[in-house]
């Protein structure tokens, strides 16, 4: 375990409903110009939450009672098209730090877990009853327990599934491959320096 372990998650959640919700409906691609993922927050479902004129649709996100959500709620198969990093980027931008849903998309999966955002699965009934209480109470507290996979709502709890590896990077603080790298450096060099191409 180190500074970087992911043991539990707390905020309020919000739902955007959906099956197949694509990476592009995420962050459309017209928004990945730029050279950091700095920004790319507000972008974030840009076309179903503004029209073409930047209005607001009012979509869920935006309404004042979602305001500070930190952890989204969603349906099947959610990431799934393009495998662009830019789409969890943007929702880590936008103030989430864990998604619940039926499933997701393998690359949208594999590239949150490596920033530290926990994709919990919870099956189809639990998450309905999920979605009905946070709409009928959108200021509730939710906890998510990486330890115990299991969320908390109001006095309701669910069980949630994650992979066992990805569970104990989490827990371990060890979701970062880069930084693992980088942890390890003394091990890169001495291989290194084995090595007969390696200068």
């Amino acid at each position: 375990m180190n500074e970087y372990s992911i043991k539990k998650i707390s905020g309020k959640a919000v739902y955007v409903g959906g099956n197949d919700i694509d990476t592009d409906r995420i962050i459309p691609a017209r928004f990945m110009k730029c050279v950091t993922f700095e920004g790319l927050g507000q972008y974030a479902f840009y076309d179903v939450r503004f029209d073409e004129q930047g209005r607001s649709k009012h979509h869920v996100l935006d309404r004042p009672e979602h305001q500070g959500a930190s952890i989204l709620v969603v349906d099947q198969n959610f990431g799934c098209g393009s495998s662009r990093e830019h789409a969890p980027q943007a929702l880590a931008k936008f103030g989430f730090k864990a998604i619940i849903g039926g499933s997701f998309a393998e690359i949208f999966f594999g590239n949150c877990a490596t920033m530290g955002i926990p994709c919990v699965t919870l099956e189809d009934g639990q998450r309905a009853q999920l979605v009905k209480s946070i709409q009928e109470n959108p200021q509730a507290k939710l906890m998510l327990d990486l330890e115990n996979l299991e969320i908390k709502i109001d006095e309701t709890k669910f069980k949630v599934n994650l992979p066992t590896s990805i569970q104990q990077s989490f827990l371990s603080g060890k979701y970062d491959p880069l930084f693992e790298l980088l942890e390890g450096q003394k091990q890169v060099n001495d291989v290194a320096k084995k090595l007969g191409y390696v200068d």
